[in-house]
């Protein structure tokens, strides 16, 4: 891997890891609905500036709108709102470390979906540390836990929600010859119209206009959710989707570390704990099954690729998002 290529890899490492830290901050001012659509439209407006200036155009026709729409709802609205409200009663470091399950849950479901045909002994193990992990880093048992439970669980609930988007997407968008920074413009357009219905139920509260509030949400929209898909576009066309996807065993230590030294947030041994049954989780479900001889090949957009590579093709955050 080349210099530049590393110095990506760890820049997109920090911005994605970062998204908790910066969801936490803006949630100072802003309410989950009003942070999430202001997120997507800035995070659209970027990559639709990158998309015109390459001489691209959105894609058109109702039933590829019709998936972007499900896709959006699956990987951006919904799991986006979900940890901006959990991150209300639970910490910005918890929320990085279950969202980096985004690839356990995505086997999960195309297993269900069958677009994966065999699991493999090593990826049940993966899948099966996973779940441990966010047990753990639940700690019900815990008495010093400062983690509400209704966070965790919107936290889980989250990224089920990003594992079945990134399923869907290889079942329903990939394979259609669009290129991935069109795709992903055209998902978070979709995104920001299904988050304006959203606004008369949860976006017309005051807003706090506090500068760190308002820095935060244009670290979330214009770094964070626009510029890292341009980064991790680049890292995937100059090292391959392989290479790219290994920023996501970053997530964990970056979101852990960022909350304990700039929030002050207590690194407990559940979390840390549950952070290395993570990494080991995704390290597992990331190796693919020896398939036997007689095998049909499998079904296109198999399910373990890690949220970073499955966001530059299609849209977290980004965990990501990210992809939270």
């Amino acid at each position: 891997m080349s210099k530049s290529s590393l110095l990506r890899l760890g820049l997109l490492g920090l911005i994605w890891g970062s998204v908790f830290l910066w969801i936490k901050i803006t949630g100072y001012g802003f309410s989950p609905v009003q942070m999430v659509f202001a997120r997507l439209a800035l995070g659209a407006l970027v990559l639709l500036a990158v998309v015109w200036s390459r001489g691209q155009r959105l894609p058109t026709g109702a039933t590829l709108w019709g998936h972007l729409l499900v896709a959006a709802f699956l990987g951006n609205a919904l799991p986006w709102t979900l940890f901006a409200w959990g991150e209300q009663s639970a910490s910005s470091s918890v929320a990085g470390v279950i969202n980096s399950t985004t690839p356990v849950w995505t086997v999960v479901v195309a297993l269900l979906w069958r677009q994966e045909r065999r699991l493999g002994g090593w990826r049940a193990l993966g899948l099966a540390l996973g779940m441990a992990g966010t047990v753990l880093i639940a700690a019900p048992w815990h008495a010093g836990n400062t983690n509400s439970t209704a966070g965790i669980i919107a936290f889980t609930v989250g990224t089920v929600s990003l594992g079945a988007s990134f399923a869907y997407m290889g079942r329903f968008l990939a394979g259609r010859g669009l290129p991935p920074l069109v795709l992903a413009a055209s998902q978070l357009t979709a995104g920001t119209l299904l988050m304006v219905p959203a606004l008369p139920f949860g976006g017309l509260r005051a807003i706090d206009l506090r500068l760190d509030a308002v820095l935060g949400l244009l670290v979330l929209g214009v770094v964070c959710t626009g510029l890292a898909y341009v980064l991790n576009f680049q890292l995937i066309v100059r090292e391959g989707g392989t290479v790219a996807s290994t920023v996501t065993y970053l997530f964990p230590p970056v979101s852990v570390l960022l909350g304990a030294i700039v929030l002050g947030e207590p690194l407990g041994w559940p979390v840390l704990a549950g952070a290395g049954l993570v990494l080991a989780a995704i390290y597992f479900v990331r190796r693919k099954p020896v398939a036997p001889a007689s095998a049909a090949v499998p079904a296109p957009g198999g399910a373990g690729a890690a949220s970073g590579a499955s966001a530059a093709s299609g849209a977290a955050a980004a965990a990501a998002d990210a992809r939270g």
